[in-house]
């Protein structure tokens, strides 16, 4: 007997809601646009939190980036005069001292990153000369797409091989196969042995380079011997009529540890041993662990003040629905009037008040599902944009959508039914 009833409370309002079809939709847009903007701030903003959280990762979460930093001293002597020698920076015993004294290291990766031209034929491209050891791949983490990395014979030595990312290939051969010819970098040619995919991010540029409007995969790897020979230690820099001599012999040092575990615990220990050897501050240290949980701290902060400004629109959208309700009761004076001279109890008229607020706030609900869920896949085809749609945020939106009918139809709701029925059929 109550579902009966129940069920015709719901049919009479939403017969009710019919009548005034273009009132009820311009009050649901405020429902259907602040569902929609919580599923899509959502969904963009898990999108970019996961493609930073993945760069990170690909620096390696067992890994401690030891990079070589140009100290503020020698960066104002150096704009002071010009051909003055700047020495600083990461040696070869850094990396023997670090292998040694560390417990829980794995390998050390040494590397030298030199920015040069590249060239084959007539096409010269700006790229980073990386000479580095046979192990890289397994430490970054690089894709060999077709040939060989560097190997151990490659090293011992010191040949004229090189390896290109796809990129670069693509830029220096556009026509031709990579594999069956060699580039010249300075006044030396390397025979292209292999074409890997970069898997890096801008983390794997030396922080002195210009490489504004560069693609970020102009790398060329080379073995570390081989750079040593060919480059030397001394490296010249000339611009505008002036140069700088600079003596770096690593620009940066990867330390792969054994374990997760052991990471943070290295991290304070490396900085130790290397400040007992630079009196200059010319090195840093970058713990991608690190980075990562600071990544996940600020996903969970962004979700939140996006979720907060998209859930602002709701209660625009629930406003309007009170609004329009007490409007409604308004206009429905004497029709309550009657039903309460006809034996209507207030609950009665109080569950099809409420029955009308809830049909539009859940029919915007899923209207606002279904363009919330939309949206993100248009964003990311005009735009290039990550974006994650995610289920918890989809229910989310639509439990607050009904959650915000229930709450502003209370009130109207309630004013409806406490009307005097003498005095509501007397309205006019």
């Amino acid at each position: 007997m109550l579902t009966v009833q129940f069920l015709s409370t719901v049919r009479l309002g939403v017969k009710s809601l019919m009548l005034h079809k273009l009132r009820s939709m311009l009050t649901m847009l405020g429902i259907i646009f602040g569902v929609c903007s919580v599923i899509a701030m959502l969904a963009i903003g898990e999108g970019a939190s996961y493609e930073a959280q993945e760069a990170i990762k690909r620096l390696g979460s067992n890994n401690i980036l030891i990079n070589s930093i140009k100290p503020p001293e020698d960066t104002k002597q150096s704009g002071a005069g010009r051909g003055m020698m700047l020495d600083y920076g990461l040696t070869y015993k850094d990396g023997s001292r670090i292998q040694t004294t560390i417990p829980g290291v794995k390998r050390v990766l040494p590397m030298r990153i030199i920015r040069e031209n590249v060239r084959f034929n007539r096409s010269e491209v700006p790229c980073q000369v990386i000479g580095t050891l046979p192990f890289y791949t397994e430490v970054v983490g690089l894709e060999v797409v077709r040939g060989r990395f560097l190997s151990h014979v490659d090293e011992v030595h010191a040949n004229n091989v090189c390896v290109l990312t796809v990129g670069l290939a693509q830029r220096l051969f556009p026509y031709e196969d990579p594999l069956q010819h060699s580039v010249k970098v300075d006044a030396f040619y390397y025979r292209v042995i292999g074409l890997v995919r970069e898997t890096g991010t801008a983390e794997q540029r030396p922080q002195k380079a210009k490489t504004e409007g560069e693609p970020i995969d102009n790398n060329l790897y080379i073995p570390l011997a081989t750079s040593r020979t060919r480059f030397g230690e001394v490296l010249m820099r000339r611009s505008a009529g002036s140069f700088e001599v600079e003596r770096v012999e690593l620009h940066r040092i990867t330390v792969q540890m054994e374990d997760v575990s052991a990471v943070e615990t290295a991290d304070p220990q490396i900085k130790t041993v290397l400040s007992r050897f630079h009196d200059k501050n010319d090195f840093e240290v970058i713990v991608p662990l690190q980075l990562l949980r600071q990544a996940e701290r600020t996903k969970q902060i962004f979700n939140i003040v996006l979720g907060s400004i998209a859930a602002i629109s709701l209660l625009v959208g629930g406003i309007g629905i009170m609004n329009i309700m007490l409007a409604t009761v308004t206009e429905r004076t004497r029709e309550i009037g009657v039903r309460r001279a006809l034996g209507a109890k207030k609950r009665d008229i109080t569950t099809q008040f409420l029955v009308e607020t809830v049909v539009l706030s859940v029919g915007g609900g899923l209207i606002g599902v279904v363009v919330g869920i939309l949206t993100p896949f248009v964003v990311s085809h005009l735009t290039e944009m990550k974006t994650i749609i995610t289920v918890w945020s989809v229910f989310l939106a639509f439990g607050i959508s009904g959650a915000v009918g229930i709450i502003f139809g209370l009130y109207p709701a309630n004013a409806a039914a406490s009307l005097d029925p003498i005095e509501a059929l007397r309205h006019e």
